[in-house]
C-alpha cells in the first residue's frame, strides 16, 4: 500500500494491519519537492520497522509542468514498478469520501461531463496497467481518519500545499468545511453513481465503435447511430487515432457541421459528410501554413 506520513495514509496502515496483520507491504514515494519529504519517508520507515512490516522508500523525479498531475503519474509508476518487483497482487491508496466531494465540486466548476465528473471507484486499475488499484477508506471522511491516527498516538506529517489557496482543490476543501448543511458522504456516492454511469457510456462508445466505424490505411469511415453523447467520443477517437487530442467542444462543433451535411477540418483531420449518412475521415494533406477552421 502507499503511505506517504500523512494522516489519511498513516489510517490506512492502521487499519490494513488490524484486519491483515502479517499480509502487507508499505512504499512510500519520495517526490523531493519538499525539504521534510525525505524525514517523513523515513518516518513511515520506522514506523513500519516496528510493526515488522516491510518498506521501502521510491524516490521519484517530478517533470516540470503541471506538479500535481505530473507528481501523480510518477507516483503511480513508482508504485507499479514496486509492486511488480515485490510480486504483490494490488495496490492501496488513501483515497476517502472527502476527497471525492471536492473532486465532484471541482469538476462542477468546470462544466464537465460524465467522465469528468465520475468519481474514483473502490477498485480499479493503476494507470495505464492491468493491476488493481484498491480504495478501501471512500466511506470514510477526512476526521475520522485524523481522529484514529491521533487515538494510535501518531503523529502524522502535514504537507503545507494541503493549505496552499493557489490550488483549487484546497480553496474547495476551505469552501466545504464552512458547508456543514452539505452530507459530503452523499456527494461522494453521487461520484460513485456516475463512475458507474461513466462506465455504461465507455461500453457503448466500444460497442457502437466495433458496430459503426471502419478503420482502412487511408481513412475512417464511421455511420453514427447512437445519441450525441455518444457520437462525440467515437469522432473524438477517431481525431485521437489521425492526428491529437482536440478539445469537447471543437469535436462537438465538427460533429454540427458534419450533421448538417458540410464538411469541415480539425486537429489535422479532414471530415467529410456523405449523403448515404456516413462520415469519412482522413488525415489533412501537408500545406504551407494557415490554420485548421471547422
Amino acid at each position: 500500500m502507499a503511505v506517504s506520513g500523512g494522516p489519511d495514509s498513516l489510517a490506512l496502515l492502521l487499519l490494513a494491519e488490524a484486519v491483515m496483520p502479517g499480509k502487507v507491504e508499505v512504499a512510500t514515494v519520495d517526490h523531493q519537492l519538499r525539504s521534510e519529504s525525505a524525514s517523513e519517508a523515513a518516518m513511515v520507515a520506522e514506523l513500519c520497522a516496528g510493526h515488522g512490516i516491510p518498506h521501502e522508500i521510491l524516490p521519484v523525479q517530478v517533470p516540470r509542468g503541471n506538479v500535481q498531475d505530473m507528481a501523480r503519474l510518477a507516483r503511480y509508476k513508482a508504485l507499479y514498478d514496486w509492486a511488480l518487483r515485490r510480486g504483490l497482487g494490488a495496490i492501496a491508496t488513501a483515497h476517502h469520501a472527502d476527497d471525492q466531494a471536492e473532486t465532484l465540486i471541482m469538476r462542477l466548476n468546470r462544466a464537465s461531463g460524465i467522465a469528468g465528473l465520475a468519481g474514483v471507484r473502490l477498485r480499479a486499475n493503476v494507470p495505464g496497467t492491468d493491476m488493481p488499484l484498491l480504495r478501501p477508506l471512500l466511506g470514510w471522511r477526512r476526521a475520522d481518519l485524523g481522529e484514529l491516527v491521533k487515538a494510535a498516538g501518531l503523529m502524522a506529517a502535514q504537507d503545507p500545499s494541503n493549505e496552499d489557496t493557489r490550488f483549487d482543490r484546497v480553496r474547495v476543501r476551505k469552501a466545504l468545511q464552512d458547508c456543514d448543511w452539505l452530507d459530503i458522504p452523499a456527494m461522494a456516492m453521487s461520484a460513485s453513481h456516475l463512475a458507474d454511469a461513466e462506465g455504461v457510456m465507455v461500453w457503448v462508445t466500444q460497442r457502437e465503435w466495433n458496430e459503426c466505424v471502419q478503420v482502412s490505411e487511408d481513412a475512417i469511415v464511421y455511420r453514427p447511430l447512437a445519441p450525441a453523447a455518444i457520437r462525440l467520443r467515437v469522432v473524438a477517437r477517431v481525431i485521437a487515432l489521425l492526428s491529437g487530442i482536440p478539445r469537447g467542444g471543437e469535436v462537438a462543433r465538427l460533429i454540427g457541421r458534419l450533421a448538417a451535411g458540410r464538411d469541415g477540418t480539425l486537429a489535422g483531420v479532414v471530415a467529410r459528410s456523405n449523403p448515404d449518412g456516413t462520415w469519412v475521415f482522413r488525415k489533412e494533406p501537408p500545406r504551407r501554413g494557415g490554420a485548421n477552421q471547422l
